[in-house]
């Protein structure tokens, strides 16, 4: 029934009570006696229905709601309209739940639901078995009791959860986890572990294999380099074939590069720093870079400049650094045309301290930026190996910055040049050769 029917009925009823009093009132001789009995009437009828209609929508019980006639009508069915509603869309929300609560429970990774003091509030079946948690005393549970690790705590509270970070589990030392936060609704945060044991292992024998492999190839290659040589230098009897030998010889000096790049990878993918760590004299290191890179240039002629902060140094590995910064430079020299710009900055900015390679080369396309650290990756696979270039520098590059706690960003534009900038965050920063 609308509301507008509603209240005429309303009026209807008001008005035949008045004209029942008018009748009573004539015929009894007593008219206002009669008028204030029926409005006494009609007050008491409105009191106890609004009575009943706070026990109703107090206790929900069917026998309180008032009679619905009249204005009861129409606000009674606007709650039962709105219970309906509410019971449809508790409906709803229930599905949705049980279908995301089964979703993550299908899961292989374990996934927990924290508040703003730590305590777990919800957690999926794999938590159970990843974690070793009961889901009956979840809601007493501390996440950081869970992990007895002081790194684990510190990123937790860091609020900075870009990068993920490995953890033991704590029901079995064999199994690694690698943890990622998201902030989750008001004050919460999501935490999904997944085991990544699997893959950490065969990383380590993919790391192990090409240690051994280039450890196995390089004395051959050393040999095979010293023949070349003896060969070249035979004199006339080896004429004729000194162009069959130089080509041998640029190619297996290619290849021995190739070795010593993946020997150096390797051993700072695994940790395996090449000496102790040190306060590097970084503007002086790249005083010798920068006459390295003039020679290299050689005929082609690049104006090549240096502006570096004389007291800015960096705590690290010399020799990995010395890596870092010659394979960008070596690759702006590469990839850009003769008599073209390159400038090499060391400067602080931000509290960083920051290393920056910008060439007036042939750039890059977007769609390549992201895959240029990969190894072996090439933008231009014949100009890549006419250049000479092995495939693997910036592979080098992110993991020399990886070891150094830095990052790499790269500008570029598809024949505008580009600009390679590593920064290093405070706690490498040295001034004046102060450790």
């Amino acid at each position: 029934m609308s509301i507008g029917r509603s209240w005429w009925h309303e009026i209807l009823l008001l008005a035949a009570c008045v004209g029942l009093a008018a009748i009573l009132g004539v015929a009894s001789g007593y008219l206002s006696g009669a008028f204030l009995l029926a409005g006494a009437i009609y007050i008491g009828w409105h009191l106890l229905q609004m009575l009943r209609y706070h026990v109703w929508m107090r206790d929900g019980e069917h026998y309180s709601m008032p009679i619905p006639l009249g204005v009861w009508k129409a606000a009674i069915d606007g709650v039962v309209e709105l219970r309906q509603s509410e019971r449809l869309r508790e409906k709803r929300l229930l599905q949705m739940l049980e279908s995301f609560q089964a979703s993550t429970n299908a899961l292989p990774d374990a996934t927990l639901v924290v508040d703003e003091s730590g305590t777990i509030e919800w957690i999926n079946q794999s938590a159970t078995r990843l974690l070793g948690i009961s889901r009956h005393d979840v809601s007493r549970v501390q996440v950081t009791g869970i992990f007895a690790s002081p790194r684990f705590d510190a990123y937790l509270k860091s609020n900075n959860y870009r990068t993920p970070i490995k953890l033991t589990s704590p029901v079995d030392n064999g199994v690694l986890l690698e943890l990622r936060v998201a902030p989750f609704g008001e004050n919460k945060r999501l935490l999904q572990l997944r085991d990544i044991s699997r893959l950490e292992q065969l990383e380590t024998i993919r790391q192990d294999f090409v240690a051994n492999v280039s450890h196995e190839m390089r004395t051959p290659l050393t040999v095979i380099r010293g023949y070349l040589e003896s060969m070249s230098d035979a004199g006339e009897s080896m004429a004729d074939w000194q162009p069959v030998l130089e080509q041998m010889d640029r190619q297996s000096a290619r290849l021995q590069q190739i070795v010593e790049d993946l020997l150096l990878l390797s051993r700072v993918e695994q940790g395996e720093t090449t000496g102790m760590e040190e306060v590097v004299d970084v503007p002086g290191l790249l005083d010798v870079l920068l006459t390295e890179a003039r020679l290299l240039s050689g005929e082609r002629a690049h104006r090549i400049s240096l502006q570096a902060d004389e007291k800015l140094l960096l705590k690290g590995h010399a020799s990995e650094l010395r890596s870092l910064f010659s394979n960008l430079v070596f690759n702006a020299i590469a990839y850009t045309p003769p008599r073209g710009v390159i400038e090499i900055r060391w400067f602080m900015e931000g509290g960083s301290a920051v290393f920056s390679v910008l060439d007036t080369g042939i750039g890059i396309e977007q769609q390549h930026i992201p895959r240029l650290t990969e190894r072996f990756y090439r933008v231009d696979e014949g100009r890549s190996r006419k250049s000479g270039g092995t495939g693997l520098g910036l592979a080098i590059v992110k993991h020399v910055l990886n070891s150094h706690d830095g990052r790499l960003v790269i500008e570029s534009r598809y024949g505008s040049g580009s600009t390679f900038i590593c920064r290093f965050p405070s706690s490498h920063v040295s001034k004046s050769g102060g450790a």
